[in-house]
């Protein structure tokens, strides 16, 4: 389980293929120093388990379906990332429950900038927006955010200067690839007033 704040911007220091999937390494003085083989880690929203640390790296195996349904298939070495460690018992839950499982893919459709603040609008699978309102929650690449507004075919956030300055969204340009989860609680609200549910 994830909040959804970021804790670093990290650098990817190399993929190396494990067919089908790829170890995914990842350079992070910080967190590496703090984290232990078998850790979860959410790495653009997505929870990765640690299976190695060296040094001020360390690495996490990604398998085809991972790969396929997320942005991480798309990595480069040098590429930045969103690290959150998985959250312990007692720490302040700042942003909203984060299960580190990504829901869909959604695409940057516009970015306005005003001074150093920006509104980004994303479209999304049709799944993903039906589970989502204005002043809800979401995770765009792990991090925790207000919808301003959801239409039929994309969703709006406001992201403050801090949001844009230490997460991959400031970075983030149109036809860009994002990892989207929707709120936990809004899967199982639809679920229950499904007709399936009745059966």
């Amino acid at each position: 389980m994830f909040t959804g704040l970021i804790q670093s911007l990290a650098e990817v220091a190399d993929l190396l293929p494990e067919r089908p999937g790829v170890r995914l390494v990842i350079r992070e003085p910080k967190l590496a120093a703090t984290s232990s083989v078998g850790d979860s880690i959410a790495i653009n929203g997505c929870c990765l388990t640690v299976v190695d640390i060296a040094g001020d790296c360390f690495a996490f195996q990604a398998g085809e379906e991972t790969l396929s349904r997320t942005n991480l298939g798309e990595l480069t070495p040098s590429a930045l990332v969103n690290l959150e460690q998985s959250l312990r018992v007692g720490d302040a839950l700042g942003g909203h429950y984060v299960t580190g499982h990504i829901d869909g893919v959604g695409t940057v459709k516009s970015r306005r900038d005003d001074a150093d603040w920006c509104t980004i609008a994303f479209n999304a699978p049709a799944a993903q927006l039906s589970q989502m309102a204005s002043k809800g929650s979401v995770a765009v690449d792990g991090v925790s955010l207000t919808l301003v507004e959801v239409e039929n075919e994309l969703f709006t956030v406001a992201l403050i200067p801090h949001t844009l300055a230490v997460t991959t969204l400031g970075r983030r340009q149109l036809g860009d690839r994002v990892n989207i989860e929707t709120d936990v609680l809004a899967k199982y609200v639809q679920r229950h007033l499904s007709p399936m549910s009745n059966r």
